[in-house]
């Protein structure tokens, strides 16, 4: 894994990262563009001949190496921050959370349940804040690696206010307390053999039965 700010991250000049990019807003492209730098530059340390590859997003939207799908590739942005990872034969997951100033109770609630968000009810706006991004890390970074996304419902990934480390079905995640300043958590989990691709410049991976208990 690896993590970078915006302004002092090298964009892709990838080909096909170049053509994503064209069709998105101008900020979008600048951020878009710098999270595949982040992520080609990580590949290339991890074996330098995946960095050429084409990165293309699957029926979920979660990106894949065309030619290499065993190996996982995850990005992640938050107003500046970037964060990648790369998993050779496993899934991955990272994010990566600027937090807000304050958050809502429900917000909390939602992501904490009843008991997680009474915990931080004591605490200072900003303090809560940090605890509630630093869960949401996690369990976004659980349902990335599972490809599924929102749509995999984060919320109902259970993780603690102040939990380091965790699990959900066949996932484990591990919050980087202590190690990043900024709120950041990685997921990983064992390699999705149902995923097809469905050929031709156009085509996706194609996902079968997922393995996901959780």
């Amino acid at each position: 894994m690896i993590t970078g700010e915006l302004s002092a991250t090298r964009p892709s000049a990838h080909r096909d990262d170049l053509l994503r990019a064209a069709v998105l807003p101008e900020w979008r492209a600048r951020e878009f563009l710098a999270g595949r730098g982040l992520l080609r530059h990580l590949l290339t340390a991890v074996r330098p001949e995946l960095a050429r590859y084409t990165v293309v997003p699957d029926v979920y939207g979660k990106p894949w190496l065309r030619a290499c799908p065993d190996v996982g590739v995850s990005v992640s942005h938050s107003r500046g921050s970037l964060a990648a990872a790369v998993a050779v034969g496993a899934r991955v997951g990272v994010d990566v959370q600027r937090p807000q100033a304050a958050v809502t109770e429900s917000f909390a609630r939602r992501l904490l349940g009843e008991r997680g968000a009474e915990a931080l009810a004591g605490l200072p706006a900003a303090r809560a804040a940090e605890e509630v991004a630093w869960v949401w890390t996690a369990q976004e970074a659980c349902v990335k690696a599972d490809g599924r996304g929102l749509a995999g419902r984060p919320w109902s990934v259970g993780v603690a206010p102040g939990s380091r480390s965790g699990g959900w079905g066949p996932y484990r995640w591990v919050a980087l307390r202590g190690i990043s300043a900024t709120p950041l958590s990685c997921a990983y989990g064992p390699p999705d053999h149902a995923l097809v691709w469905t050929g031709g410049e156009e085509g996706r991976w194609m996902a079968g039965e997922r393995t996901t208990e959780g």
